[in-house]
């Protein structure tokens, strides 16, 4: 197939780019050039999605068996890409499991869950995914939507439960503790960007998927305590994880660091998905790569890339750990 992918150098659009690549489709991406060049033997146009008139034109032109578009953010993108990708016979629209908000009516959360985005980027994709049913349900435009959850990569580094930096590697390495909201057991579905590409990849084509929604998560689900204790055993350094609720976090946040922990709420609740849709209608997919696998390739990418600062003592992190426990071993004493 000739395929077109509006982004294609993103965590997850890299991994599935190659992917096609490799299945022998003809594999062209439209971005703007500035996070990369593109798998080898994918084709790239230059170009700015905003510029609707000069985008739609260029995938017009192009002819394109199928699209994937990774970078719909809004209405607005999404009826834009309905003129670009007018001819395609098979169109995917990457969306989000925020969507769906933070807290879940039921565990785990499927498909026709109530939509209660929290945040502008959630409640655009909404806003983007009904464009493209009502498109679908009008005009039989041959929409599927795809909605992951923590997808990860070497390009998005190690992430963590709690800050935005990665020095929390660093951390571990030295020994010191770290932050956990509340006792850390929190669910959580972390996929591999190369076990994500299997289902990108693979929905192409299959007709019985046009007019779905599909989560994109594999079964089961993790903790953050896991997650975090993960990354220890590939460091080869255990230390103590300290909780702390996101009430107290904030509060301490004010004269700790100032905002830094403002956007930590998504991870304070369970994010818990149902795989068995996507399992069911992209046998193709079968997550296979571990936890422990991913997170080896994650940090050897950033250590190779200098992209793990050193942690500096006495940090936001220790105030708040040495604060924690001066004020819980006064209330021991009492």
């Amino acid at each position: 197939m000739k395929i077109g992918v509006v982004g294609g150098t993103g965590n997850i659009s890299t991994s599935f780019v190659k992917l096609l690549v490799e299945q022998g489709h003809d594999v062209t991406c439209f971005n703007r050039g500035n996070r990369g060049e593109v798998p080898e033997g994918a084709k790239v146009i230059m170009g700015d999605r905003g510029n609707r008139e000069d985008f739609e034109q260029k995938m017009q032109h192009e002819r394109f068996d199928a699209a994937i578009d990774m970078i719909c953010f809004s209405a607005d993108d999404a009826q834009s890409d309905l003129r670009a990708f007018q001819d395609v016979s098979h169109f995917v629209q990457c969306s989000t499991v925020m969507t769906y908000g933070l807290e879940m009516d039921w565990l785990p959360a499927t498909e026709d869950h109530p939509l209660r985005a929290v945040d502008p980027y959630g409640r655009g994709k909404i806003e983007a995914d009904a464009v493209f049913m009502e498109a679908y349900y009008g005009e039989k435009f041959p929409v599927t939507i795809i909605k992951p959850s923590t997808t990860v990569g070497p390009q998005n580094g190690p992430i963590r439960q709690l800050g935005t930096d990665f020095s929390w590697v660093d951390r571990i390495r030295k020994g010191l503790p770290i932050l956990l909201l509340g006792n850390g057991n929190q669910a959580l579905q972390i996929l591999d960007v190369d076990d994500a590409a299997l289902c990108f990849a693979n929905v192409l084509g299959k007709e019985h998927c046009i007019g779905q929604t599909y989560n994109l998560v594999k079964r089961g689900y993790t903790t953050w305590k896991k997650y975090h204790q993960t990354a220890m055993k590939v460091l080869g350094r255990e230390v103590d994880i300290v909780g702390i609720t996101l009430d107290d976090l904030k509060n301490l946040n004010n004269f700790v660091v100032p905002g830094y922990v403002d956007w930590v709420d998504s991870f304070a609740y369970n994010a818990y998905f149902s795989s068995e849709k996507i399992m069911r209608d992209v046998p193709e997919f079968e997550p296979k790569i571990p936890l422990e696998v991913t997170l080896e390739r994650i940090i050897e990418s950033a250590d190779r890339d200098g992209r793990i600062p050193s942690a500096p003592p006495n940090n936001w992190e220790d105030q708040i750990i040495n604060t924690l426990r001066k004020v819980r071993s006064i209330s021991i004493k009492i």
